[in-house]
Parts: structure tokens; sequence; C-alpha cells
């Protein structure tokens, strides 16, 4: 078992593009209607918006490769990235994606504890993150990690409002 880690830069944004495609709809199709999925791809990951995210100067994305494949990603953000109002203490996770047949392989926590050494090294007090509010595997994930629920925000998907918690982990 082979697992290493990438930054990502601007040549790997359609090699992004389509991860970002694939693990969105593989973790969400079955709970949302066809035309919301598909909106949501289009406008969430259509190429010109992955340049935007990539060059963004406060978000950084990382691949995780299992045996020299690309099976997923983080996206960390700190300052005005984040996609919450927060202090300048705070890093957010925004994103860890694994492709469905990579899961169960220790990726995901791999890819956690990667955001985690990141809040570190940028000295930053607080790292947090939104999760859907039925994603119960994720929830009971990060609750094992330690983080609290401390309130909720709106997530659109096509014509549709769902809801995300918003949870912190206090690094001091």
């Amino acid at each position: 078992m082979n697992i290493t880690l990438k930054r990502c830069t601007m040549e790997d944004s359609h090699k992004l593009q389509k991860i970002s495609r694939e693990t969105f709809k593989e973790t969400y199709e079955e709970q949302n209607s066809p035309e919301n999925i598909k909106n949501y791809l289009e406008e969430a990951f259509n190429l010109r918006q992955v340049e935007k995210e990539l060059s963004t100067y406060f978000s950084q994305f990382f691949f995780v490769s299992f045996n020299d494949e690309v099976a997923g990603y983080l996206k960390v953000n700190t300052g005005e990235a984040q996609t919450e109002e927060m202090d300048d203490a705070s890093l957010e996770i925004e994103r860890i994606y694994i492709i469905k047949k990579f899961q169960k392989q220790g990726l995901g926590k791999y890819l956690f504890n990667k955001a985690m050494d990141t809040a570190m090294e940028q000295n930053k007090k607080k790292v947090w993150l939104g999760v859907w509010e039925k994603n119960e595997n994720a929830i009971a994930f990060y609750k094992k990690m330690g983080f609290v629920q401390t309130g909720t925000h709106s997530f659109i998907i096509g014509d549709e409002e769902q809801t995300d918690l918003i949870m912190v982990k206090s690094l001091q």
C-alpha cells in the first residue's frame, strides 16, 4: 500500500475538475435529483471555477494517490477564502473527497491529518468545516476527531436548499 500526497497546481485543473465531478456525483447522486446534481456539477466544477479556486491565494488543494493512482483530494481555506466569515486564526476544511473504489483505505483520515498539520504549521487556533446533516458517517468521524457542532449554514444544490452542520475543533 503506497499513499502519496501532491499539492495541486494550475496544471492539474483538468484532473481536479474530473475527480471533483466524479466524487461529488458518487457521494450525493442517490440523495438528490439528477437535475440538481447536473446543475451543481456544471456550476461548481466547470473548468473556469476550478481554475479560479486553484488560483485563490488562501486556498490549497492536495491530491492523494493510492498505489500511484489519484484517489481523492483535500481543499483547505484560510483568510478570506473561507466559505463562512471566520477570523484569521481559523482554517476551513472545505473538501475531503475520495473516489468510492478507494474508500475504506484510510485516505480520508490521511487527508484529514494533512489539514490538521497545515493548520498547526500556520499557527491556527481552530479548524472548522461544514458537513451535510444527512452525512452520518462523516459527522461520526468528525465527532470522533474532536469536532463539535457550533451552528449550521445553507448549502444550495440546484433548486434545493440543504443544511450543513458547522463543526469546529479547537487546537489549543
